[in-house]
C-alpha cells in the first residue's frame, strides 16, 4: 500500500512557438488582457557565457541558432512562455488532434462572445460553432478559437470543474 501522501499541483506555465514574438505578445495582451512579465530577452546557441544558452542547449541540442522569448501572466498567476526560433519555418501551428501531444490550451470567461469577437479583431480565428453544452440544464457554453498562428484556444463560459461535475 502507497502511504505517500499526493497533493495537487498546480500549473506553472505554458508555451508555445509563433514566427513573430511581438505580434503574439500584442495579441495575447490585448485579447485576454494577461500581464507583461519580461521579454523579449534574446538567446543564441553559440554564446558560451550565458546561462540561459547553457540552459537552451540542453534542452534543444545543437543548430537551434537563437530564439527570442517573453514572459506573461494570467489573473491567477499561470505563466504563458512565447518563443519566436530563428530556425522556425512555419507560419501556422502544425497541431493535430489525433496525434500524440498537446492539443489546445483553454481559458475561461462568461462574455464569450465578447472575447471571440477581440480573438477575432486580432488576427485570430473562430474554428468551431459556439455551443451550448447543456441546453436547458445549465448555461454553459464553449467554442473553440485560434490565435493569428494557429495555436487552438479552448474557452468555456463556466470553471472547468463546473463543467465536468455530474
Amino acid at each position: 500500500m502507497n502511504t505517500e501522501k499526493i497533493y495537487p499541483v498546480n500549473f506553472s506555465h505554458i508555451g508555445i512557438t509563433v514566427p513573430d514574438l511581438e505580434k503574439a505578445v500584442d495579441f495575447y495582451i490585448q485579447v485576454m488582457g494577461w500581464y507583461h512579465v519580461s521579454g523579449p530577452i534574446e538567446v543564441k546557441e553559440k554564446d558560451q557565457e550565458s546561462r540561459l544558452s547553457l540552459i537552451s542547449r540542453n534542452l534543444y541540442g545543437k543548430d537551434w541558432g537563437s530564439f527570442r522569448f517573453a514572459h506573461l501572466a494570467n489573473a491567477a498567476g499561470v505563466g504563458f512562455e512565447i518563443f519566436e526560433f530563428e530556425n522556425n519555418k512555419t507560419s501556422r501551428s502544425i497541431n493535430d488532434s489525433f496525434k500524440t501531444g498537446i492539443t489546445h490550451f483553454a481559458v475561461q470567461d462568461p462574455n464569450i462572445e465578447v472575447l471571440m469577437a477581440r480573438i477575432v479583431k486580432y488576427g485570430g480565428q473562430q474554428k468551431s460553432d459556439l455551443m451550448e453544452l447543456a441546453p436547458g440544464e445549465k448555461p454553459f457554453k464553449m467554442v473553440y478559437m485560434e490565435d493569428p498562428f494557429g495555436n487552438p484556444i479552448e474557452i468555456y463560459t463556466h470553471s472547468y470543474i463546473q463543467q465536468n461535475s455530474f
